[in-house]
């Protein structure tokens, strides 16, 4: 009888409730509801929206039980059917509706989603919680690459009449104000919700021990379903000499204390152009290396001319189509040897980072025994849907072959347990996915570069417009870098955007919008862009493609 009454079914409901504020509203709320005979009940007042679970067919009570509370309740919405299963023992052995293996972007998406789903989650994780993202990755380098901008700034502008110098850097207080907002947005967007939103985290190490079954330091731990979200680690290629000699990563760069004079950094693309211009704002003499044929080798040609040109200028040395046979350390300076474009090379530095990219952590897992195949590149193989090769298993984020950027890991964690905890069929799309490197000019682009579109098969029209005719670049006093569109010929739709200017990053969200929702040139041209601001520039753009902007009024249509 009382395994018969722990398996009544009960549902999952959200209600839209009117006039909530603040926390306290949350809180008011959910106790309401609580009164009321709801279970689990979280409100959201910038979503304006309770959810909850109810057992029983009369739910007038909650909606009285609000409108005490001094709110006014709305529609109400059955998320799902849920069954009442036997609390979670804390014991050795527990079970969840999901286990999600790291504590990462794709790994608190996922659990945030699961738990309005109503469903009972943990989280393992053996090291930080928080990522790649905010420990070692975005948070942290822009933090400090804004720091090195403003010394850089300080010494090299275009205004006429204002003095500014800048002085010897302290790398070490610059690295110790990045750490403090490191550890307080770990706590604030990490560690916070474990307890605001209700699922467990475990600490130690996950592994799997056959299909179903995984073991956390030995201990078993059993769920209905797994998400894998494990990310990646910093991946070096295997040069002789570079293990014995030594190096930085992108991870240890960032807590570099003294500024070296002389840096190597082999790869040129994102995470290599922003470190390397990082240290060479503070004054360090840089050099890059890429074996691939330029810099910045995934974006459309005519940006990687644009960027090599601006690094060039700000004295950084450039050596691509680099073949690098060897790595050693004598008399406290590290030399590298190779080749590029046939002749000879060595460059001698104080310190070499290596930035080639970062390979999945899928190690020391089990997933042999669960049953969960590898890519060639070692990632989790996974479908459209974010399934692995084992039923009960999805992956997502850094570990997988997707992009990875955090907002692709936190769009995947969703996707993958509305998948395996609410029975939908979403895939992934990837069709407008922006990317921006943090370089000073910022590199953003959406979409297919020129060459992506003919291969796809499209006719294509492309416009392209340097910064001097942006009204916003010429008031900066900084005309560096192009706005490039490249449009289907036949529809007139926007394909692909790849911006080099101030703010490139924040001006793409527009060609992403307008590639999602197959607007044309025309459309472009014909919105609203405000005055002053590089974000005309995409309407400047679009403008090119018929006429010589150069020789239009200010806003001109």
């Amino acid at each position: 009888m009382e395994e018969q009454m722990n398996m009544k079914t009960k549902r999952r409901l959200r209600m839209t409730v009117q006039g909530m504020t603040c926390e306290d509203c949350n809180r008011h709320v959910a106790e309401a509801l609580q009164r009321a005979g709801a279970n689990d009940a979280r409100a959201d007042f910038r979503r304006g929206e309770a959810v909850f679970t109810f057992a029983g067919d009369d739910t007038a009570p909650l909606a009285a039980a609000v409108n005490a509370a001094g709110y006014r309740p709305g529609r109400l919405e059955v998320l799902e059917d849920v069954s009442v299963r036997p609390p979670v023992r804390k014991g050795s052995q527990q079970t969840y509706d999901l286990v999600i293996l790291g504590a990462g972007s794709a790994a608190f998406a996922a659990a945030i989603r699961a738990r309005d789903l109503g469903v009972r989650v943990a989280i393992v994780e053996a090291g930080t919680i928080g990522g790649t993202c905010v420990n070692v990755g975005c948070i942290p380098s822009k933090a400090v690459f804004r720091a090195s901008e403003v010394h850089y700034e300080a010494a090299h502008h275009g205004f006429a009449g204002i003095t500014t110098r800048a002085g010897k850097p302290d790398l070490a207080a610059v690295v110790a104000q990045k750490d403090e907002l490191v550890a307080a947005l770990r706590q604030e967007k990490y560690a916070d919700l474990v307890d605001a939103y209700g699922f467990d985290f475990i600490k130690g190490h996950g592994r799997f021990t056959g299909p179903t079954e995984l073991a956390v330091d030995g201990r078993p731990l059993h769920a209905e379903r797994f998400l894998i979200a494990t990310g990646a680690s910093p991946w070096a290629p295997p040069i002789p000499g570079l293990e014995e000699t030594g190096y930085l990563t992108s991870t240890t760069g960032l807590d570099l204390k003294e500024r070296p004079r002389s840096l190597a950094v082999i790869g040129g693309n994102a995470i290599g152009l922003e470190m390397g211009q990082y240290f060479a704002n503070l004054g360090s003499k840089v050099t890059i290396l890429e074996v691939l044929p330029r810099i910045a080798p995934f974006e459309d040609p005519e940006v990687s001319a644009a960027i090599t040109r601006v690094l060039d200028d700000e004295g950084l040395r450039i050596i691509t189509g680099a073949q690098i046979e060897r790595v050693a350390r004598s008399d406290g300076k590290v030399t590298i040897g190779g080749r590029a474009e046939g002749n000879a090379i060595t460059v001698r530095v104080d310190q070499l980072l290596v930035a080639t990219g970062r390979r999945a952590n899928t190690a020391d897992m089990g997933l042999d025994v669960a049953g969960v195949q590898l890519d060639q590149r070692g990632s989790i193989a996974v479908d459209d849907m974010l399934r692995t090769t084992n039923s009960r298993v999805w992956a997502a984020g850094d570990c997988t072959p997707a992009p990875q950027f955090v907002y692709v890991a936190a769009y995947e964690g969703a996707l993958a347990v509305d998948n395996a905890i609410g029975n939908k069929s979403r895939t992934v799309d990837f069709r407008a996915l922006p990317r921006v490197t943090f370089t000073r000019p910022q590199i953003a682009s959406a979409g297919l570069t020129e060459e992506q579109a003919h291969q796809a098969g499209y006719e294509v029209r492309v416009s392209t417009m340097p910064l001097d005719v942006i009204p916003r670049a010429l008031v900066n006093r900084d005309t560096r870098g192009l706005f490039k569109l490249v449009a289907d010929a036949k529809t007139d739709q926007l394909l692909g955007a790849h911006i080099m200017a101030e703010s490139a990053g924040d001006v793409i969200l527009s060609a992403v919008y307008a590639i999602k929702f197959h607007l044309t040139i025309a459309d472009l041209s014909e919105t609203f862009h405000p005055y002053l601001t590089m974000a005309e520039g995409m309407k400047l753009a679009a403008q090119t493609f018929t006429r010589d902007v150069a020789k239009l009024s200010c806003c001109a249509a």
